[in-house]
Formats: C-alpha cells, sequence, structure tokens
C-alpha cells in the first residue's frame, strides 16, 4: 500500500457496507500458540452494494478454516494478504466462521493477545482486534458478544473476559473453561480477556437503580496485598459518577486487572479494565501520595469511560476526543470534588502548558479532532487528551452546571449504544441551552493556542475604564489562517482596597456577571462609575486555555497574589512573577525579583495556608514551560536562570523553610488523609529548596534514613541526588537493594538516575542500558529510562555536544522492532527541535535526518515525516 493510501481522511468517511450484530468467540489459550474460532453473525449495512466483497482486518494471523453458513468456502471465494481477509459472493444476512492462530509469546508490541510473566493479556485499542481474528476492526461496528476461554487449569486458573460470567466448568486432560456474555453492543476495540495465576479481592455493592455488583481487582498473588487502595477507588468513582452525572453501572461484576507490562496507563474494555500496574498497586512503603492520587484518577477515569466511551462510543478515530477530552474534564471534576479544586487546576494547567502548549508550537500540532492520520496511534497525544478536556470545561463554564448537566443527559439518552460524534455531543447541550455552538466548535477543528492580548486605559475624568481584547491563533502546519474562536474569559476587578468592584460593562461582548464571552477578533468592552483604575485579574480558573499578554507591573502581580479571590489566580501572579524575572521581561528586574520573594514569604508566614497550595507556589515554572514563553530556546540560559532564582530565593527564605519543614513533622506522619498528604507535600518541597544550601543537605540525608513512607524517602533521595550530595551514592544503592525485587519502585530510582540534572547523566544512562536493568520489551522501564531522560532532563538531553539526541535516536531502532508506540512516544521528544538556539538545532536536525530509513514501523516513520516536514 502507497503512503497516500495510507492516508485516512475525516472527508472519507462513509458508514459500513457490513455489520456484525453477534460475536462468538472461542479460544484454546496457551503461551505460544493459542487458536481462535470466531463465528460473525453479518448482515447489510447502510452503505451496503450487492456483490461487492467483504473485507476484514486481520494481521499476523494464521488460517485453519474458513466457512460461510456452515459450508467450507473454497480458495477462489476469499483471499489473504498482511493486512486482511477478502470474502466473495455473500449476498444477504450470513454466518462467516474462521479459525485463526495467533503466537501471543512473540507479540512484544503488546497489542493484540500477548503473553506476559504467564499471563495472557489483550489490548485492542485502537486497531489491536486485528491481531485476535479477522473483523471490521473499527468503532462503529457494534455488536453483542459471547466468550468461550478454555485452557490449562494449572497454567491459568483465572479466566476473565468482558460482561457477565454465564458459565464455567472442567474439561479433559486438566483443562477447563468458561464463557462470558456482554449483553451491550460494543465496538472490538474494548474487547478483553486475561488469562493466568491471579488473586483476586472482591466487594459487593448495590447501585443506586438496585443493581447488584461485584467489584473486583485481580493481580499477581504476590502484588493482592497492595491492591485495597484501588478497591476502595473503584467504590468513589462508582458512587461519585452515579451523584454528579446520574451514571450507573449496568453489568453484575466489574473487574480490573494489574499487569506489568502494558503499553498505556489503563484501558476500559467493557465490564474488564486492564490496568498498568503502576496505576493500580499501592502501600505506604512503595507508592508516593502522587501514586495513591495518580491510582485514584486513572481508575476513576476507566470507571467513567462506562458512559463516555462505551455505552456511547465513536462513529470513527476522529472523534477521539469525544471520549477522552470529556472523560480527562470528568476524572478532573472527580478528583477536584474529592480532594483540593485549586491543587488540582493547578497541576492540570501545569501539565497543559508544560507539555500541550509545547504540542500546539510545534511540527506536531494538530487540531483536537484531526482531519486526516496516517497512524491513529499517533494521536493519542496531550492535545486530545487535555486540550480536549479543556474544550469541554469552557462549554460547562459557558453554560453552568445545571445546564451542562442537562446537556450531559440529553447527551447519554440520544447516543446511547450508538456510535457518536462530537457533532452529537454539541448538539445535545445546544439543545437544553438553545445556543448555537457553532463557533465554539471550532475549537475541535483549529490548531494551535490562542494568544489574548489585552490593553487598557482609566479615564478619571469620567469614570470609565476600557478594555480591548484582540485574539489571534497563530499559524500550524496546514492551517495557516485562523477564525475567531469563542472564549469564555472570566475576570474580576479589584479597587484600592482590594476587594471586588462591580461596575456596569458596556461594549460589543457579551459581558455576564465574572465572564466575557469573546467571538471576534477584537472586543472593546467600558465599564462606567470606577472611581480609580481597578487592578484587573484575568482568565480566573483558566477559564480558556490561551496564552494572556497584559502588562502587570510587579508591584500589581505581588499584589494579587495577597488579594485575588480566586485561588488558580495567586498562583498565576507568582508564576508570571517568576517567568518575568528568569526571562527578564520586567523592566526592573531587582523590584521584580523582591516582589517575587516577598509574596512568597507571605505565604510561608500564613499557617493557615493549605499546604499543598503553598507547595504549588514554591514549585517555580519549569523547563519546559519557560521554554515555551520564548520564540528561540537558549536552553543555557533558561536553565541557568532557572537555577540563579531558585538559589536567591532559597538563600533568602532559609528560616521560613526549616521552620515550615520541622512545624509540620508530626502532621505529616498521619496516614492518607488530606491533611497528612498536604503536610508532606509542603514538607518535601521546602527540602528541596533548603537541599541548594550546604549547611542544609543533612536534612535531606536525616529524612531518608528514618522515612516510613515512600513520600519522604524518595522526597529525600530526590534532593540528595540532585544536588550530588555525598551521602547520594550510598542512598542510591540503599534504595536499590531494598527495592530490587519491586519492578514499579526499581523504576522509581532509575528514574532518578535518568533525570539528574547534570550533563555527566548522558554516560549515566548508558551504563543503565548496558545492565541487567534495562528491559526494552517492559514500556514502564522504558519510559523510567529513556522517557525520563528525554523529557525530565533538559540538561543531560540537549547538551551542547548532541550526545543526549544520539543516545536516544541510537535506541529507537530497536524499540521500533519491539513496540512501536512506545518508540513512537520517544521520538516526540524531539517536537520543539526547530525552535531550539543555536548549534543545537542543527544537531537535532541531523540525528533526526539520521533516523530516515531506520524506523520502519508507520508510527514512527509517521511521525518523523512529521517532524521533518
Amino acid at each position: 500500500m502507497t503512503e497516500d493510501a495510507r492516508i485516512v481522511r475525516l472527508a472519507d468517511y462513509r458508514p459500513p457496507a457490513w455489520r456484525i450484530v453477534r460475536t462468538e468467540l472461542a479460544f484454546d489459550l496457551d503461551l505460544d500458540d493459542t487458536v481462535v474460532a470466531a463465528r460473525l453473525e453479518l448482515t447489510p449495512g447502510e452503505s451496503y452494494a450487492p456483490g461487492a466483497p467483504l473485507r476484514l482486518d486481520g494481521e499476523e494471523l494464521a488460517l485453519l478454516d474458513i466457512a460461510v453458513d456452515g459450508q467450507p468456502l473454497p480458495p477462489a471465494r476469499y483471499a489473504l494478504d498482511g493486512e486482511s481477509l477478502t470474502v466473495h459472493g455473500l449476498v444477504g444476512p450470513c454466518v462467516l466462521e474462521t479459525r485463526a492462530r495467533i503466537h501471543p509469546a512473540r507479540n512484544t508490541r503488546l497489542e493484540g493477545l500477548y503473553a506476559s510473566r504467564g499471563l495472557l493479556i489483550t489490548q485492542c485499542e485502537a486497531e489491536g482486534f486485528r491481531r485476535i481474528t479477522w473483523f471490521l476492526d473499527r468503532p462503529d461496528v457494534m455488536s453483542a458478544w459471547r466468550v468461550t476461554l478454555r485452557a490449562d487449569r494449572a497454567r491459568f486458573p483465572v479466566l476473565l473476559a468482558n460482561g457477565n460470567p454465564v458459565e464455567r466448568g472442567t474439561l479433559d486432560d486438566g483443562r477447563h473453561y468458561a464463557v462470558w456474555e456482554n449483553p451491550h453492543a460494543t465496538p472490538c476495540y474494548l474487547f478483553a480477556l486475561v488469562a493466568g495465576r491471579l488473586e483476586g479481592i472482591h466487594r459487593d455493592l448495590v447501585t443506586a437503580e438496585g443493581r447488584a455488583v461485584r467489584l473486583a481487582v485481580w493481580a499477581a498473588p504476590e502484588d493482592i496485598g497492595r491492591c485495597g487502595f484501588a478497591l476502595d477507588a473503584i467504590e468513589r468513582a462508582l458512587r461519585w459518577d452515579e451523584q454528579r452525572f446520574g451514571r450507573t453501572y449496568d453489568l453484575d461484576v466489574f473487574n480490573i486487572v494489574a499487569v506489568q507490562d502494558f503499553t498505556m496507563g489503563a484501558m476500559e474494555n467493557k465490564g474488564l479494565n486492564i490496568f498498568n500496574a503502576r496505576y493500580i498497586l499501592a502501600d505506604p512503603d512503595t507508592a508516593t501520595d502522587a501514586d495513591y492520587l495518580a491510582v485514584e484518577s486513572v481508575i476513576g477515569h476507566e470507571y467513567f469511560h462506562n458512559w463516555s466511551g462505551n455505552r456511547v462510543t465513536l462513529r470513527d478515530w476522529f472523534q477521539l476526543a469525544l471520549k477522552e477530552g470529556l472523560t480527562v474534564f470528568r476524572d478532573q471534576e472527580f478528583t477536584a470534588d474529592l480532594h483540593s479544586r485549586a491543587v488540582k487546576r493547578i497541576e492540570d494547567v501545569r501539565l497543559l502548558r508544560g507539555r500541550q502548549f509545547a504540542e500546539d508550537a510545534g511540527a506536531l500540532a494538530h487540531p483536537v479532532r484531526p482531519v486526516q492520520y496516517r497512524e491513529i496511534n499517533n494521536f493519542y497525544t496531550l492535545t486530545v487528551y487535555e486540550k480536549g478536556a479543556e474544550i469541554v470545561r469552557m462549554l460547562h463554564t459557558l453554560l453552568g452546571e445545571e445546564t451542562f448537566r442537562a446537556g450531559m443527559d440529553r447527551y447519554f439518552a440520544d447516543n446511547d449504544g450508538r456510535a457518536a460524534t462530537v457533532e452529537d455531543f454539541l448538539a445535545a447541550h445546544a439543545a437544553v441551552s438553545g445556543r448555537d455552538l457553532a463557533q465554539f466548535a471550532r475549537w475541535y477543528a483549529q490548531a494551535g493556542t490562542p494568544q489574548l492580548r489585552i490593553d487598557d486605559e482609566y479615564d478619571a475624568m469620567r469614570g470609565r475604564y476600557t478594555l480591548r481584547i484582540r485574539q489571534h491563533t497563530p499559524p500550524t502546519p496546514g492551517q495557516p489562517d485562523k477564525q475567531a474562536l469563542l472564549i469564555p474569559l472570566r475576570f474580576a476587578l479589584y479597587g484600592p482596597d482590594g476587594e471586588p468592584v462591580a461596575a456596569a460593562a458596556e461594549g460589543d461582548a457579551v459581558v455576564r456577571d465574572d465572564l466575557i464571552e469573546l467571538t471576534a477578533d477584537v472586543h472593546e468592552i467600558h465599564f462606567d462609575g470606577l472611581p480609580a483604575k481597578p487592578l484587573p485579574a484575568f482568565n480566573q480558573g483558566f477559564a480558556a486555555p490561551v496564552r494572556l499578554d497584559y502588562a502587570y507591573t510587579p508591584a500589581q502581580l505581588g499584589r494579587l497574589a495577597r488579594i485575588e479571590r480566586d485561588a488558580f489566580n495567586r498562583w498565576e501572579a507568582l508564576q508570571r512573577l517568576a517567568t518575568g524575572v528568569m526571562l527578564r521581561t520586567f523592566a526592573d528586574p531587582r523590584a521584580a525579583q523582591a516582589a517575587l520573594s516577598d509574596a512568597l514569604g507571605d505565604l510561608l508566614d500564613d499557617d493557615a495556608a493549605d499546604p499543598a497550595f503553598v507547595a504549588e507556589c514554591l514549585a517555580l515554572p519549569d523547563f519546559d514551560t519557560l521554554a515555551d514563553q520564548v520564540p528561540q530556546i537558549d536552553v543555557d540560559a533558561l536553565l541557568a536562570a532557572r537555577e540563579e532564582l531558585l538559589d536567591l530565593l532559597a538563600e533568602d527564605h532559609a528560616d521560613r523553610l526549616e521552620r515550615r519543614y520541622h512545624a509540620l513533622a508530626d502532621l505529616a506522619a498521619g496516614g492518607l488523609d488530606g491533611p497528612a498528604m498536604a503536610a508532606r507535600t509542603l514538607r518535601n518541597a521546602c527540602l528541596g529548596w533548603l537541599a541548594r544550601l550546604d549547611p542544609h543537605e543533612a536534612l535531606a540525608q536525616r529524612q531518608f534514613d528514618t522515612a516510613t513512607v515512600m513520600t519522604d524517602r524518595l522526597g529525600a533521595l530526590r534532593c540528595l541526588v540532585r544536588f550530588d550530595a555525598p551521602g547520594k551514592d550510598a542512598a542510591l544503592a540503599a534504595f536499590r537493594e531494598r527495592y530490587r525485587h519491586d519492578p514499579l519502585v526499581t523504576d522509581k530510582w532509575l528514574t532518578l538516575v535518568a533525570a539528574r540534572p547534570q550533563p555527566e547523566a548522558v554516560e549515566d544512562v548508558r551504563a543503565l542500558l548496558a545492565s541487567d536493568w534495562w528491559t526494552p520489551t517492559n514500556p514502564n522501564r522504558v519510559r523510567a529510562i529513556l522517557g525520563s531522560f528525554a523529557r525530565m532532563n533538559p540538561v543531560a538531553f540537549h547538551r551542547a555536544d548532541g550526545a543526549g539526541y544520539a543516545l536516544l535516536a541510537a535506541q529507537l531502532p530497536g524499540l521500533d522492532a519491539i513496540n512501536p508506540q512506545v518508540a513512537a512516544r520517544l521520538l516526540g521528544s524531539f517536537e520543539s527541535w526547530q525552535r531550539l538556539a543555536g548549534p543545537r538545532r542543527a544537531l537535532a536536525h541531523d540525528t533526526l535526518r539520521g533516523l530516515d530509513g531506520k524506523l520502519t514501523s508507520r508510527d514512527c516513520a509517521d511521525l518523523l515525516a512529521r517532524l521533518l516536514a
């Protein structure tokens, strides 16, 4: 197939020519040699043309038998190639039966059915099911499912599949079987099975609709003791979705399984969610507080997909944000409702700015709903997930909670059991709100991050305050010209007394309460009756994912950091101050640095403030966020400016930091409740600053030696490694030895070594790649070493001699042959290479050119072509 023929275009969508109304699968399971019998009940679809052949997707399958309506099919009636099975002469409804042989143990791509540490596991999204049997592998073909699993009982005592268990029994020769039925029509990308030696814990409950449901978590026997938190998290997610969105669970069982070898974070297969073990296994000795919150969030995300993705699925893969962006919004709200809404919002925006904005500004920019793709795996991006969630949040902001909830109810009711589109989602909200959302829909179609330029003036004679707001979205690949977007901009005006002021607004934009609706390239808005020029606060709560350009002075930002009613914008004021100091954008740098230091000092002195919020304020913009703010990335200058500011601030506040560190000790010694987690977060933030000061490095060593939980142990070890403390090597060795048999905790120390911000980390990573710790077939291990190096260590990855680029590039061809999805994610680390300043740009370009022809998968070849375009 030519490269042009491989391009899939949204404009070319046609309904399927055939439907598969019922699927019956029977598996004779074995690690090396599995046989799959498939019985497909076919019926003509909307685009059926009499006499047209049936083409089914299938890769790396060996055909054993094929029959139609019980009659073996002669070779003249079908054709096989490496990507499909084509059957000729089908007329009207019929039953196609095939038997295929597959080899799970050889499947290093971890797509389809594969073997992992004695288990058999599936991963079918996006197009993995075609590696199990021949099928119409597209999300708008929805089928009812009956699955029979047969296997050796000793090797595979647990047999799990989608839906409800309906039968089990014993077979000859030490084998057994289990039958599962999924009564809900679902596409094949949601198919799942897991077989092997597992242990489970479970809980029985009754849903809000009165259905009895068994929740269960399965893991390797040695890991089952760390699954209790995950089981609790499932119940919290289930109850939250009942209360917040009115969604109830619809099967008799809900199973999740923890596996060590998994490319993604988790997968929402109907009734059988499969998880990367890092998002299930947790206890205080091996998991940090951040790990616990991630477990809860990811479990929530996958559970919420039962409605936003499963009951209502996708018409085609171009609609991916319809399930992922919506479900990210839902899991963000889940975490915000259970914990700190302000801290959660800050965490989400930090990720968006540090990574998604860069994606929007680089060679890999694409709309939330792209118009074409060569490889769908390459569009599981932060743009689809995180920016997609921001679009849903903007809709929530525009409509309000009550109307938004009514729109969600309408969306689920209208599309239950259907393969839906973005248009269906917006139509439901338009119907209940009475609003025209045509302009809002441009958010899905246009790539790039919008820029808002705001100028103001105050007429003291008239008491009139005027805002002029301009929006502009820069060109992106394939989209040189952009249209104006509907942007909800939350704002507040503060008077000299620090209180919000109310004023009547007039102009050419809709202004209601604290919200301005921007719809044109330029708006002018007037506020009358103000006795003094107000201090404005814009984009409260980060209501819209935009870059905001307003000429705040350092004094104004320092004041906002103290008086803003919106917690996010208090943090934002400090971020702007820090960014301006590091990028030297203020006219008086010393005044700006003093304003930042004073504001942080006030926060550290405020014992009533949420410690987790204070910790977020101490986390200054990272390298990626700073790099996103400049047209040309001068790596050395950005890194030096950040380190210089952090050193100065640590010296300014050494006494305050040490006081808070010790004062929070008792509270931090608690369990997993919110106050204890918040206290540990701030203590470790204080430790990170104090470790910059020579007399205080002993604090980190003492914390490492006495820590009773992973959060404190790892926090201290990070400081020892980060600042190359004398006890670093001994602490690393002790940590490594203590957890050498735990792959997930081993990944933690490998991450610390790979992310050590020193140029010599290149040699450290080379040594790891030559050691027994390097397991290229395990995605978590690859991410711990190479992903941490490329994404978390700008000092070493962007080393001036290009050694960091060369190290990563040398590993990519081998990884591409093993697992193309993992290799492609690593290749994406070069997304901003065109903005690198000086010789690094040429070094990165030459590195990418050197990969041309060496990366053979569609995943990597497509990404490389886009990077070099």
